[in-house]
């Protein structure tokens, strides 16, 4: 957003999970003020490779994926503006993913030796980042989901959801509208259906008067009926700090 600091969605998010002090949100300010732009399918973190740093999205839209033998993708996790990827930095091991641009990208770079004394000298943005992961985990399991047992139509009204779910938390949303840096071919590649499969059921969705898009601008136009065909429960984007023995009233976790 205009007159934003580099890192004020990636604090804003954290900020959501765990309490941050001027110090922590001071931190994350240094370490993301140097930034670069990437175009579409630029790999910044490779497959086979130990990474040497932590990536944080600032703008547009990025992805971990697997390529097969074959040249068939597999996009395995969004990582949107505000999302922090420090994948295999504490325990350093070569990378069985790609992570890389789905969309135009600006990206921060923070190098592990600074990553690690950030989560050392700031427990705060520790806890945040460990309840961060909870989420991505969560919605990883959203997505086995998807692809295991809803259907086409299911599955892309549920990714639209989550897509504008996450995106407000950050303030990337007005009201049902937000910028979607995704091809068909990259719908395609997250749902794991054919870009003709998905091309049909994006028309018929927009028959129905479900979503309109155009160019990159995506409205949700009858939020209540894409929410009940996808079964949409937003609960597992949420991680905020809960005291022990908290959850359900009769003990349940």
């Amino acid at each position: 957003m205009a007159g934003e600091s580099a890192a004020a969605l990636v604090v804003r998010k954290l900020a959501r999970m765990v309490p941050l002090a001027a110090a922590d949100r001071a931190a994350l300010e240094q370490l993301c003020a140097r930034s670069r732009r990437h175009g579409p399918h630029s790999e910044l973190l490779r497959q086979g490779e130990v990474p040497d740093a932590a990536i944080v999205v600032l703008q547009g839209f990025a992805g971990r994926y697997r390529h097969r033998p074959s040249g068939a993708c597999q996009i395995l996790a969004h990582l949107l503006p505000g999302d922090l990827c420090a994948a295999n930095l504490v325990y350093p091991r070569p990378m069985d993913h790609t992570v890389g641009t789905l969309s135009s990208c600006t990206v921060a770079r923070i190098p592990r030796e600074s990553y690690l004394a950030m989560v050392e000298q700031h427990p705060a943005l520790a806890r945040a980042l460990d309840l961060a992961r909870l989420v991505d985990e969560a919605v990883a399991r959203e997505w086995m989901v998807s692809i295991g047992r809803r259907s086409a139509r299911e599955r892309l009204a549920h990714l639209f959801c989550e897509l504008h779910a996450r995106l407000a938390q950050v303030g990337l949303t007005s009201g049902y509208a937000f910028d979607l840096h995704l091809t068909q071919v990259g719908l395609s590649d997250t749902t794991a259906l054919t870009s003709v499969h998905v091309n049909r059921t994006l028309r018929d969705m927009r028959r129905e008067g479900l979503i309109e898009l155009k160019g990159r601008r995506f409205v949700i136009q009858d939020p209540e009926r894409l929410r009940a065909i996808a079964e949409f429960d937003g609960a597992y984007l949420e991680a905020a700090e809960v005291s022990p023995g908290d959850g359900m009233p009769d003990g349940r976790a």
